[in-house]
């Protein structure tokens, strides 16, 4: 008989959109709450920088971009350098290079760290979170996976002088600005990250795909502004494009940044995994970020709004805040101990109910809920509200 030979499913965000999907073919619609993706096109001014590349006869723009970006010279670069606070012009020992999103170099991040003599020991911010490394270290059956705690108490940043035990010669996954969780690093958080890993040769590698979503900036810091004051570690760090633009999750379109060896080898992998991005996608990002930065800190703005609405509208209801975010479009809420007069069990329990009773539904992280603020969350909040109120949660 045949059948399927993976020993791992369909992950949680692909069982979320079938969930969705099936509830929207039996005539619910749904409020926005539960798939991070946001609505809406593109900038505008995105969009024609764009239209013009694609338009344009030069050789360049429609050739493979992969491992450089000859249709827009010096993409990476330039992408990073909007995202960091150091100039990175004449840095020595950093290296760059354009990528087709983040979620395509998570395997080749793991690939580019093996020893071939030795199984690689992985450490990721999975529990809650991305699941995608951690998918990729079942996948991949030469890792030994573990992952770092995160939870209400440690306010999801796990301590690095305690939390990397274990991980000499390996590689540690982060991801911060966090998602579900909103939480970001600072730069004294950072640097102990950085020492602990330059000592046990571990190599570090951090998605920060919603660094340009940061809602309290005297808190954050990228990896790249630490990093390249340890010159003995191995380290990379990437950016995306798909959230900061607008609806532009569709614009794969990245870059990665980090120590000469570690992005040397991940060169080597990509080169034989991939052909670039989509090169007029690119410039019509590079023309948001380098041109039109207002236009993505208005966004965040909107993002931040948003934010505080859904909060003060789920609070008054009964709910309890994990933590408040300070980057990106979630909120992640503590599961109720009972709603619409009968007891929860899990997360997942509570969430498939509120699909069941209402136009609710989320993306359940055992034991926490996370809800999404990419549709227009202020039309929708007496709706949200009323909801809410009929499932009269308890803890």
């Amino acid at each position: 008989m045949k059948k399927s030979r993976l020993e791992v499913g369909p992950d949680l965000f692909v069982r979320i959109k079938s969930a969705i999907a099936k509830a929207e073919v039996s005539g619910k619609r749904l409020i926005p709450l539960a798939v991070g993706q946001p609505t809406g096109a593109a900038f505008l001014e995105a969009r024609q920088a764009a239209a013009a590349a694609v338009m344009s006869d030069a050789e360049a723009m429609h050739q493979y971009q992969d491992v450089w970006s000859p249709g827009v010279p010096n993409f990476a670069k330039r992408f990073v350098q909007a995202h960091v606070k150091t100039n990175l012009a004449r840095r020595r020992g950093v290296d760059f290079l354009p990528i087709p999103g983040i979620k395509s170099v998570l395997k080749t991040v793991i690939l580019a760290s093996r020893n071939c003599r030795d199984r690689l020991k992985v450490r990721t911010m999975t529990d809650p979170g991305y699941g995608v490394p951690a998918t990729w270290c079942k996948l991949l059956d030469f890792t030994l996976h573990t992952e770092v705690p995160l939870n209400q108490k440690n306010k999801f940043r796990f301590n690095p002088d305690f939390d990397l035990e274990n991980l000499k010669d390996g590689l540690l996954m982060l991801n911060y600005p966090h998602a579900p969780s909103g939480q970001v690093a600072d730069r004294e958080w950072f640097e102990r990250v950085c020492r602990v890993c330059e000592v046990k040769n571990i190599r570090v590698f951090n998605d920060a795909a919603y660094a340009a979503l940061v809602h309290a900036p005297e808190n954050h810091s990228t990896l790249t502004d630490v990093a390249i004051g340890f010159p003995n570690l191995s380290w990379v760090e990437t950016y995306s494009a798909s959230k900061a633009l607008g609806n532009t999750t569709g614009w794969r379109i990245g870059a990665v940044v980090g120590s000469s060896d570690f992005v040397d080898d991940l060169r080597t992998v990509k080169s034989s995994d991939d052909a670039g991005f989509v090169a007029f996608a690119a410039a019509g990002v590079i023309e948001g970020f380098e041109k039109h930065p207002h236009l993505i800190e208005a966004n965040q703005k909107i993002y931040a709004r948003r934010l505080r609405l859904l909060i003060k509208c789920l609070r008054s209801k009964g709910m309890r805040l994990a933590v408040q975010p300070k980057a990106g479009f979630f909120t992640l809420w503590l599961t109720p101990k009972r709603a619409f007069e009968r007891d929860i069990a899990s997360a997942e329990e509570f969430n498939l109910l509120m699909l069941e009773r209402t136009r609710i539904f989320g993306v359940h992280f055992e034991p926490y809920l996370r809800y999404a603020v990419v549709g227009d969350v202020e039309a929708a909040l007496p709706e949200i509200g009323t909801a809410f109120e009929a499932a009269n949660v308890a803890y």
